[in-house]
């Protein structure tokens, strides 16, 4: 599985390491995932997700409808 998040889509970014000597090379930023099972209330079951940690925080805030909601429309798909 590619290393994005399935709700909101955050994936790897490209950028470059500076040295001292101001010598750039090629890096990547990986996005903070975290792998969790998460009771989805609209649904009545456990949905696994991959979610970034910003994602779990927004979740524990404002809850599961969006998941729901992508779930129903087939934009995320679970196990």
């Amino acid at each position: 599985m590619s290393r994005k998040c399935q709700v909101t889509g955050v994936g790897v970014v490209y950028g470059s390491s500076i040295s001292h000597a101001h010598n750039k090379t090629n890096r990547r930023f990986l996005p903070n995932l975290q792998k969790k099972r998460i009771w989805v209330q609209e649904l009545n079951r456990f949905v696994t997700l991959k979610l970034t940690a910003k994602a779990l925080k927004t979740i524990g805030k404002n809850g599961t409808a969006h998941i729901a909601k992508l779930i129903k429309e087939k934009k995320i798909k679970v196990r």
